[in-house]
């Protein structure tokens, strides 16, 4: 079992556990009557300079700890004050040390569209992350049918969420519908955790058009932000090269300003 396979089997407990804890009837009745208009994640990325999606993450299988102390409300704020396009808050407990309050925290502090990053199979998640304040949700295709992640999507519009589709090869292309708003290229392989940028360079004219694009991990050079724009990519979703440093927005700061500067 890879560790892909890993995730999504504690996945699959964790979300049997929240429903017998709370029907799903209740959660989509809460998600439902959430009043927030969300903000286009999709069109701040289009808009705003750079276009980087900053995220805020504890830890990762690969990596291990990369800032276990770091606050949501200085990191997040911060990232805002200091250009980021959206960021992405990660939810998964086990193996990123995350938590949908993280999610309602970052809510508190931002006005910036909210990515909720995790790995999502079920409906009941999607309601949550509309519940805690998201903006947006990440579906990935490695661990989804074709026919999951269409319903999954379609699911996610009925509330208002855009949908950021994670693509990593050729053989997933098949999985962009309608309902996906951002198609993005994960430069790491889900299943060994190796990173290339390359991915992104390759998959760059396979892609559909009419589809924001944006480039996942890996990314901790400005000169390959360049790069991959020049392929058409408008987003760019990093996290561990913000989160290693003692100041990750004034990470952000400096990064963007070596992306824009002519």
């Amino acid at each position: 079992m890879n560790i892909l396979e890993h995730i999504i089997e504690t996945k699959q407990t964790e979300v049997a556990a929240a429903k017998a804890a709370r029907p799903f009837t209740d959660i989509y009745a809460d998600a439902q009557a959430v009043k927030r208009p969300t903000v286009s994640f999709s069109g701040s990325i289009a808009r705003t300079p750079g276009g980087i999606i900053a995220e805020f993450k504890r830890r990762s299988p690969s990596k291990g700890d990369i800032n276990s102390a770091a606050s949501v409300e200085e990191v997040v704020a911060g990232y805002e004050a200091a250009g980021a396009a959206a960021v992405s808050v990660l939810t998964d407990g086990d193996y990123f040390g995350g938590s949908l309050a993280d999610l309602r925290t970052a809510r508190g502090v931002a006005a910036l569209p909210l990515l909720r990053k995790d790995f999502i199979i079920d409906p009941y998640q999607i309601c949550e992350a509309r519940t805690a304040g998201a903006d947006a949700i990440l579906l990935i295709a490695a661990n989804l049918t074709v026919e999951r992640t269409a319903d999954l999507a379609a699911f996610a519009k009925a509330l208002g969420l855009e949908v950021l589709l994670e693509l990593h090869g050729p053989h997933e292309l098949d999985h962009v519908c309608d309902d996906v708003d951002v198609v993005g290229i994960n430069n790491r392989d889900l299943t060994t955790f190796v990173t290339d940028t390359a991915v992104s360079v390759r998959m760059a004219e396979l892609l559909p058009a009419g589809k924001l694009l944006i480039s996942e991990s890996g990314i901790s050079d400005p000169a390959t932000v360049r790069k991959l724009a020049r392929h058409g990519y408008r987003g760019f979703l990093m996290g561990e090269n913000f989160m290693k440093h003692g100041d990750p927005a004034g990470a952000l700061r400096t990064f963007l300003g070596e992306v824009l500067e002519k």
